[in-house]
């Protein structure tokens, strides 16, 4: 399996919650959900709750140590792979998708004794479609492009660019078909936008890039992005992303 990890925000039944899961394996599923067919979990109960969905400064170093033993044992048992956790209303849930079940006992005793002080459930279930990992972990578009964009922005930040700062921002959309493309245009100029290029991704999809003057910085640009995905869906299209340069104070 590639380890590829990602973190972003979701809501999660009303409440928010933060998701940790290797992304690199999304593209085995098929191939290895035969062989790691039980989902499994380990969830904690914080003693410092959040309610942003976050670990305490102070409990969080604790947290990480237990979720770095519970991979030492997972590893040291042979029973199957870590995909990812969840943090949200008072718990951290620790997720694994297991080859074996046999010696699951084994793996909590060996990786939960030195946190005796911690309230901790786990339990194992059949999942060989792998849904836990593709409905819960797993983002959907409109979270895969606010992931995109933070890291388009700390890249920015980076620079010392100012976010704050309006400036040209280019946008891409392919089409699924082509039939309402014109009737997309008008509505792009209506909003503001400016049509650049007819553009033709690797799979030959046709497409357009088009640009505005607005905020980089990531509110602005996750209401932004987040609404052309909902509105370009309408005609047919695919959002592809935004690219914006550098302005410093």
């Amino acid at each position: 399996m590639q380890e590829y990890w990602e973190l972003y925000m979701k809501n999660l039944e009303g409440k928010p919650a933060s998701v940790l899961f290797n992304a690199g394996i999304s593209m085995e599923i098929d191939e290895i959900k035969n062989i790691y067919p039980q989902i499994a979990f380990v969830k904690v109960a914080l003693k410092e709750s959040s309610e942003k969905g976050l670990l305490s400064d102070s409990e969080e170093p604790e947290i990480i140590y237990l979720e770095d033993k519970l991979e030492a044992s997972l590893i040291k048992f042979r029973i199957g792979k870590y995909v990812g956790r969840v943090i949200s209303d008072g718990h951290v849930t620790f997720l694994y998708y297991l080859q074996f079940t046999y010696n699951w006992q084994d793996f909590l005793n060996f990786a939960l004794d030195e946190f005796e002080s911690y309230e901790v459930t786990s339990g194992f279930q059949e999942d060989a479609a792998w849904n836990y990992y593709q409905k819960l972990l797993y983002p959907t578009p409109r979270e895969w492009q606010i992931i995109q964009n933070h890291k388009v922005c700390d890249q920015l930040k980076a620079k010392e660019d100012n976010l704050y700062l309006p400036r040209a921002i280019e946008h891409k959309v392919f089409f699924q078909s082509e039939y309402k493309k014109e009737e997309m245009i008008e509505k792009l100029i209506e909003e503001g936008f400016k049509i650049k290029d007819e553009l033709t991704n690797e799979e030959g999809y046709k497409g357009i890039s088009f640009y505005r003057t607005d905020k980089p910085f990531y509110h602005d640009i996750d209401e932004l992005t987040l609404h052309l995905i909902d509105m370009l869906e309408i005609y047919d299209a695919h959002y592809d992303g935004w690219e914006t340069s550098i302005v410093k104070s």
